[in-house]
């Protein structure tokens, strides 16, 4: 039938190269539209800390550019084309075809981390037409997605009381996926697959062992599982 939709994964197209965001030009035609990003931009908050820990909703991305410029990004790779010994090479951007009346119609969606390497993180997912778009989508989701992560040394075989690791073992889920992430000792590293270490990394977290469960090919899951236990590290007092 023409007329029947489906999706699949398209292979054939070339894949775009991933844009780079230019902040400073965002942050030039800025009006802001809420109470927070007007005193953000008359510079009564100067801190995102300051926002996360009184728990305000933040509805506008260039509250965060605006407020830490230094703020990173990486893009998961989620997507995939055929390699040159047969496998499969894995890309940011992910190209999904629908069937219309008038032929296939493409999008291309892409999923972000951002961060600060210091405590604070976010995650986002976004589509578009063009790779560029979907880029900027996430990154802009992600920015309005971020939490203060609770840092320490909860690891009996270290008690340096730095904020290397975690203070604790906290699990999350996300779909199929199950993660447990657990404190770990100075010097051990980040005990995880790739993908999976640019969440921590930009969390600000050196040490720490995870174990996954379930079907962890599915990166966008494990990267949720991931952001939900880092957000459940804000649910217990550790007395500090």
């Amino acid at each position: 039938m023409e007329d029947e939709e489906r999706v699949e994964e398209v292979e054939e197209i070339k894949i775009e190269e991933v844009p780079e965001i230019k902040v400073e030009e965002k942050l030039s035609s800025w009006k802001p539209r809420t109470k927070l990003g007007r005193l953000v931009f008359e510079r009564k908050i100067t801190s995102l800390d300051e926002i996360l820990e009184n728990g305000i909703k933040i509805k506008e991305p260039e509250i965060v550019d605006f407020l830490c410029p230094t703020m990173k990004n990486e893009l998961v790779l989620i997507g995939g084309r055929p390699g040159k010994g047969g496998g499969i090479q894995r890309t940011p951007i992910r190209i999904t075809a629908k069937m219309h009346k008038s032929g296939r119609r493409y999008t291309s969606s892409t999923f972000a981390v951002v961060g600060n390497e210091d405590g604070i993180v976010g995650v986002g997912k976004g589509r578009g037409k063009e790779g560029r778009l979907a880029v900027e989508k996430a990154v802009q989701k992600a920015k309005l997605s971020i939490i203060k992560v609770k840092r320490g040394c909860g690891s009996w075989e270290c008690g340096c009381g730095g904020n290397h690791s975690i203070p604790f073992k906290v699990y999350g889920r996300s779909g199929s996926v199950k993660v447990k992430l657990m404190p770990a000792p100075r010097g051990v590293g980040i005990v995880m697959n790739d993908e999976a270490k640019k969440i921590i990394k930009l969390a600000g977290i050196e040490d720490v062992w995870v174990k996954t469960y379930g079907n962890t090919g599915a990166r966008i899951n494990l990267i949720k599982a991931i952001f939900n236990a880092l957000k459940q590290l804000h649910f217990y007092k550790t007395g500090d």
